[in-house]
């Protein structure tokens, strides 16, 4: 149809398409007017699956048949809304109609690896989309729920978000969907050492691109941050006689309490797996002197220093490092 509106040439040649060694390629001339089309094709089938849905779910106890079997309309969702998401990758509604059908019923292991088939597909065009990201993450975690083959997904995802990396410059969305791998701990120990000396290689080659760094930035400062938000909006919960906020012991040593933890668990790190092992000691107690400071600005804690600096000092102390004990203090 498209082909006859815009004139064929005489040998039949298409106008719109054209298709050799696997590979689609379709005209930007008519991009918009498919993609209309596609959108229009997928969202008439997903009312229609809903309002089956719907009827279902009112003749449940009167055993009227609807006439269309539901994995009809399924089928013709997932078609179409494949296709919608070819030409328009950050079609939310598509994204979620899938979601939605793959979620109500157990599926095969290969279903799901189809989807991410799908998804790389798409994010080979579209290396930025953010619902495509999104949706991977979410298949991940579906697969992860029953399979056996869980790292072997991780290490290919890995894999494809440094691939996509060499295309796309300033990638940030790939390289958190990376990140995402390690904070959901996806990764295993081994895994994540592998992934430092890999990215350390990578940003060695692509000093212009920040998106690595950012991929491997020093989370410390991101827990002051976290940590000042928590104060500020829930540690003071309470109201003096005077209006004015106050700390509530017993949260505010709960707090301080996981963050003594952290602070000693980053300190008993071998120096055997991190060249910064040190540098990684040195910012936890920095970070723990910040805190002190802050919580004795409001008052409270003033016992906690000796304790924070009792820690840092019997780091520096045990590692002979000078320069360290005397930073710390």
């Amino acid at each position: 149809m498209l082909d006859k509106e815009a004139g064929s040439s005489s040998d039949g040649t298409s106008t719109s398409f054209w298709n050799q060694d696997h590979k689609l390629g379709i005209s930007t001339d008519i991009l918009i007017q498919l993609c209309k089309v596609a959108k229009h094709a997928f969202l008439a089938a997903f009312k229609e699956y809903k309002r089956h849905e719907n009827a279902c779910a009112e003749s449940l106890t009167n055993n009227i048949s609807s006439g269309v079997s539901c994995p009809t309309l399924e089928s013709k969702v997932m078609k179409h809304s494949q296709a919608a998401l070819l030409l328009s990758s950050d079609f939310g509604t598509a994204w979620n109609a899938r979601k939605l059908i793959l979620s109500k019923q157990k599926l095969p292991l290969e279903a799901f690896t189809e989807e991410l088939r799908l998804s790389r597909l798409i994010l080979s065009n579209s290396p930025k989309s953010e619902p495509t990201w999104s949706h991977r993450r979410w298949i991940i975690k579906m697969i992860s729920r029953s399979s056996s083959t869980q790292q072997e997904i991780i290490n290919k995802e890995s894999e494809l978000v440094e691939s996509i990396g060499e295309r796309s410059k300033m990638n940030y969305r790939a390289w958190y969907h990376r990140c995402w791998l390690v904070s959901v701990s996806y990764m295993t120990i081994e895994q994540v050492i592998q992934e430092l000396k890999k990215s350390k290689r990578w940003a060695g080659l692509h000093v212009a691109d920040s998106s690595c760094f950012h991929y491997r930035r020093a989370l410390w400062l991101h827990r002051r941050f976290l940590s000042l938000n928590w104060i500020m909006y829930f540690c003071r919960n309470q109201l003096s006689e005077t209006g004015e906020s106050i700390f509530t012991n017993e949260e505010t040593g709960i707090f301080i309490g996981n963050e003594i933890h952290l602070l000693e668990s980053s300190m008993t790190v071998p120096d055997n797996k991190f060249e910064d092992f040190q540098a990684q000691a040195l910012h936890a107690s920095v970070y723990m002197l910040w805190l002190t400071k802050l919580l004795d600005e409001e008052g409270k804690w003033e016992e906690m220093l000796a304790v924070i600096s009792e820690e840092a000092g019997a780091l520096a102390t045990a590692d002979g490092n000078q320069e360290l004990k005397l930073k710390c203090f």
